[in-house]
C-alpha cells in the first residue's frame, strides 16, 4: 500500500494532481519558413535569369543563390540535392558548347579558331553542318546561352534544397493535392536516389569493395532500384491508410462554378500573358492576367471544398515569408524592366565580338535576393 500510495503520489505531483496528463503544446521550428516562399524566391531568380545573357550578371545570380543555399539550407537529405543540379547544369553547358562546336552555329564570325573536318551530308539535310570552321563567336553566343538555362537549373536546385517537398505539399490547396502528390513524389525521387547512391557507395568502400567504375555502378544499381520500390509501397500503403483519393459532396451549382471559374481564369492567364508578350497587347495584357489569376484562385478555393483533407501543425505564413518571396519579386522585376531599358547592357554582342559589362544597377538589384540569407533563420539552429 505504502508503494502504490507513493506510486499515486508521484503520478499526481507529474500529471498535475488530477491524473490526466497535461498536454505541452507543439509548435515548429521557428527557423522553418514556409516552403512556398523559397520555391517563390527560386522562380523569381529563375525569372531574372531569363532575362540576360550577360555572363556578369549570370554568374552573379548563381553566386547569390549558392550563397543563400549555403547558409539556410537544412541538415536532411533532400537538401544535398544542390550539387547534383550544379553538376546538371554544367553538363548542360557542355553539351551546348559541343553541339555549337561540332554541329556548327548560325551566328556568323571572323575569329576562327580551328577547321574540324566536314561531311558531306545528302540533300535532304540542307542546312545542317557536321564539323566545318568552328568560330570564336559562334562559341560565346552558345556559351551565354549555355550559362543562362545552367543559372535556371542551378535556381531550381536551391528550392529543393531549401523547402522540405513534404511540407510544401501540405501547404497546397485542396484543388491541386492529388496533382501535388505526383510532383512532390517526383521531385524527391532524384534527392533520394542520390542520398541511396551515397549510402551504398559509403557502405562499399567500409567492405573494401569497388564503388566507382562501371562495375561498381552495376552492383550499387540493383540496391538503388530495390530501395525506390520499397519506399512506392510504402508511400501507396500510407497514402491508402490515410483514406487518399475520398472526396466530400457538393452541390451541383458549386461545381460548375468552380469549373467555370478555373476554365476562365486559366483562359485569362493565358491570354494575358500573351499580351504581355506581344507589342499590340500591352495595353490589356496585365488587366486580363490579373482578373484570370482571382478567377482562378477563387475556384481553387471552391473546389478545395471536394477535398476530405486536414493540416497537422500547418506552416504559417508570416513576415519572414513575405520579405524572402518580396526580394525574389523584386530582381525579377528590375531585370525585367532593365532588359527592356537596357538590352545592350543586358544581351552583349557576339557579331562584333565585344567583352560583357557589368552594368551597375542590375547587379546592385541582383544583390536583393541576398536578403533571405540575413531574414530567414538558421536552421540548424537548436530552438
Amino acid at each position: 500500500m505504502g508503494g502504490l500510495s507513493r506510486l499515486s503520489c508521484g503520478q499526481s505531483c507529474r500529471w498535475g494532481g488530477t491524473g490526466a496528463q497535461t498536454p505541452r503544446p507543439r509548435h515548429r521550428h521557428p527557423a522553418l519558413l514556409h516552403p512556398g516562399a523559397w520555391w517563390l524566391w527560386s522562380l523569381s531568380l529563375g525569372t531574372a535569369a531569363t532575362r540576360t545573357t550577360n555572363p556578369l550578371l549570370l554568374a552573379l545570380l548563381i553566386t547569390v543563390s549558392a550563397y543563400v543555399v549555403a547558409t539556410r539550407r537544412p541538415d536532411t537529405p533532400w537538401s544535398r540535392s544542390y550539387g547534383a543540379f550544379v553538376k546538371l547544369a554544367l553538363a548542360v553547358l557542355l553539351i551546348r558548347l559541343l553541339f555549337a562546336t561540332v554541329l556548327g552555329s548560325p551566328i556568323p564570325g571572323t575569329h576562327t579558331l580551328l577547321t574540324l573536318p566536314e561531311a558531306d551530308l545528302p540533300a535532304w539535310a540542307q542546312g545542317i553542318r557536321l564539323g566545318g570552321e568552328v568560330t570564336a563567336e559562334a562559341l560565346t553566343f552558345a556559351l551565354y546561352d549555355g550559362l543562362k538555362l545552367a543559372a535556371l537549373l542551378i535556381c531550381v536546385g536551391a528550392a529543393n534544397a531549401l523547402a522540405s517537398p513534404s511540407r510544401l505539399l501540405k501547404s497546397l490547396p485542396g484543388a491541386l493535392y492529388e496533382m501535388g502528390v505526383a510532383v512532390v513524389v517526383a521531385l524527391t525521387f532524384a534527392p533520394n536516389l542520390i542520398a541511396d547512391v551515397q549510402r551504398l557507395r559509403a557502405a562499399r568502400r567500409l567492405r573494401g569493395r569497388p564503388d566507382k567504375g562501371l562495375r561498381g555502378l552495376l552492383q550499387v544499381g540493383l540496391p538503388v532500384l530495390e530501395g525506390a520500390l520499397e519506399r512506392s509501397v510504402s508511400l501507396a500503403a500510407a497514402m491508402d491508410a490515410r483514406g487518399y483519393g475520398r472526396s466530400a459532396q457538393v452541390p451541383a451549382a458549386v461545381r460548375r462554378t468552380t469549373a467555370a471559374l478555373t476554365l476562365g481564369g486559366l483562359l485569362g492567364v493565358c491570354a494575358g500573358t500573351y499580351g504581355l508578350l506581344t507589342a499590340e497587347g500591352a495595353t490589356y495584357g496585365i488587366p486580363v492576367l490579373l482578373a484570370g489569376l482571382a478567377a482562378a484562385l477563387a475556384g481553387l478555393r471552391l473546389g478545395g471544398r471536394r477535398s476530405l483533407r486536414t493540416r497537422y501543425r500547418p506552416d504559417r505564413w508570416d513576415v519572414r515569408a513575405w520579405l524572402v518571396v518580396a526580394s525574389g519579386v523584386a530582381v525579377a522585376a528590375l531585370l525585367t524592366l532593365a532588359a527592356a531599358r537596357d538590352p545592350a547592357a543586358l544581351h552583349p554582342g557576339v557579331v562584333p565580338l565585344v567583352a560583357p559589362t557589368l552594368p551597375l544597377w542590375p547587379a546592385a538589384a541582383i544583390l536583393l535576393g541576398l536578403l533571405p540569407a540575413f531574414v530567414a533563420l538558421d536552421p540548424k539552429e537548436p530552438s
